[in-house]
């Protein structure tokens, strides 16, 4: 699990949103997202964060266990131990997400019970508890999503349902299965596509996933580096009312919009790149210099349609896609390829020239016409620096401007490389409009969709679901959430491949 879904699960068994894991290290990230199955490692230091965790929120919650259990505050040794096995048999299956085998629970009773004489007392049911809650929460069947599937025919194997559950779980909540899903598996339900479905529509509208789709874009968009412009600032000289206070405000804004537009507007990629409105409150209303709340709390603001483009005109991302001293097309032009056309251009050569620095006699457009000239830079910036030019009305702080030093601003563009968005265009309204109505910038979403919800970048033989994707993201008139539903729909979705059969040496290796 990343550390997201492991404080989701914690919250969601024990109800206690302590987060723990924002003490773990850093998740790893791969493609821009950091629960890639081919950058999560357990370290030594995480093995040992996770065992810290682990007895930490087995002794926070062993007094409300213990207070469930017949017989254990009363010294009833024997009664205790049949309510411990029916702990065990009902807890215990919604930390390992399945119901336990006889032998798992044979093991942890036998725990239990060698716990239970650890402590100061003959017979200390507390201590047992809390060891065999620790146990449990440093099992792998907790801490790793584990698919052994159910036989099936051929190359490929059908996933168990208590398998599904978790699938489902994770993909739309980021958590762990819900009862419903729990009891749905135990029935030896979700196992065809329509119940999958059905689940995935209750699922997708739960408010759990909003969260989850939050977190989606949190990583898709790089929106945490907007708080993380703390560590760098910006020139007070240039901008002498940036405070740091601004910038968790200015991430809100971002996560907000998301989650207004996805869950209480049509949920399209057009509103998205295109919505002539934003979330804000008072503080942020007057960071942007318009009319707007006079409270705390984030409402939906109108704003001017000939200057603001859904999250393209948002300052937080505009200043992270920014120098400390000024714009940088550079930077907007690579964030536009990267993750909305999902193009990576070339690593830049060794011998690069230095960025001119900030002349207040000409404008970034003027300063960086060097790039055209520059054999040794032209090859890569033709491809990003016409479409983050295209940004110059918004100054480093992500704010709009009419002028630059008093000198007249052109924010003329042009796209190029790209199967159906080339050519010029004239501001981030038109650049919006353009994106919004490509078919490589909606089948980019669906790819970047597909590595966050499948934990993993498609490779060739994943070309028939990716073309699945993209014609259902289509024909439900790019709706994110029928995207999301259409994702649960899928062979890479329902089965995984058949592992190969262990060698003899493997089978006998320790």
């Amino acid at each position: 699990m990343t550390r997201f879904e492991y404080n989701n699960s914690v919250f969601q068994l024990f109800g206690q949103n302590t987060r723990p894991a924002d003490a773990f290290s850093p998740d790893q990230e791969a493609q821009g997202f950091t629960n890639q199955a081919e950058a999560l490692v357990v370290s030594p230091l995480l093995a040992e964060q996770y065992a810290d965790a682990a007895e930490k929120i087995a002794e926070a919650h062993a007094d409300k266990i213990m207070a469930e259990l017949s017989g254990c505050d009363a010294g009833n040794e024997e009664q205790c131990r049949a309510s411990v096995l029916d702990w065990l048999t009902s807890f215990g299956a919604r930390i390992y997400r399945r119901p336990l085998s006889d032998e798992e629970i044979d093991e942890l009773l036998e725990l239990f019970g060698a716990a239970t004489e650890m402590g100061e007392d003959a017979f200390d049911p507390h201590v047992g508890v809390s060891v065999t809650l620790s146990a449990m929460l440093q099992s792998p069947y907790f801490l790793y999503r584990i698919e052994s599937g159910q036989a099936d025919d051929g190359d490929v194997m059908r996933l168990t349902p208590h398998e599904m559950a978790s699938r489902l779980a994770f993909l739309f909540w980021n958590s762990t299965p819900d009862a419903i899903l729990l009891e749905k598996a135990d029935a030896g339900g979700l196992s065809t596509r329509a119940e999958i479905r059905a689940e995935a529509e209750r699922l997708v509208v739960a408010p759990r996933a909003r969260e989850a789709v939050k977190n989606f874009h949190r990583e898709w968009l790089g929106l945490r580096d907007i708080e993380g412009l703390a560590a760098i600032g910006k020139d007070l000289e240039i901008y002498p009312d940036y405070e740091e206070s601004i910038l968790p405000l200015l991430q809100q804004e971002a996560e907000e919009f998301f989650d207004h537009a996805i869950y209480e507007e049509d949920a399209s990629l057009m509103t998205l790149l295109t919505a002539p409105w934003t979330m804000m409150n008072a503080e942020l209303a007057a960071f942007y210099g318009v009319e707007g709340p006079t409270g705390d709390e984030f409402e939906k603001v109108a704003l001017d349609a000939d200057k603001y483009s859904g999250f393209l005109t948002q300052g937080g991302l505009l200043a992270v896609h920014a120098k400390p001293n000024r714009s940088s097309p550079i930077h907007r032009g690579l964030f536009v390829r990267e993750r909305l056309f999902c193009q990576i251009p070339p690593s830049p050569p060794d011998n690069v020239p230095e960025p001119p620095e900030v002349d207040t006699s000409l404008t970034t457009r003027e300063q960086f016409a060097m790039h055209e000239a520059e054999p040794v830079c032209a090859g890569c910036h033709q491809q990003i620096d016409p479409i983050g030019l295209g940004f110059e009305h918004f100054d480093g702080m992500g704010r709009y401007r009419d002028k630059e030093w008093g000198l007249e601003i052109d924010a003329s563009g042009e796209i190029i490389g790209t199967s159906d968005a080339d050519g010029e265009f004239d501001g981030v309204i038109e650049l919006g409009q353009i994106l919004a109505n490509s078919r490589q910038v909606s089948d980019c979403l669906v790819t970047q969709w597909f590595r966050y919800a499948y934990g993993r970048s498609p490779v060739e033989e994943d070309e028939p679901t990716l073309t699945f994707l993209q014609d259902a993201f289509e024909a439900a008139d790019y709706d994110i959430k029928g995207l999301l539903v259409a994702l649960t729909q899928t062979d890479t979705f329902l089965y995984r491949k058949r592992l190969p059969e262990p060698s003899a040496q493997e089978e006998v290796s320790p």
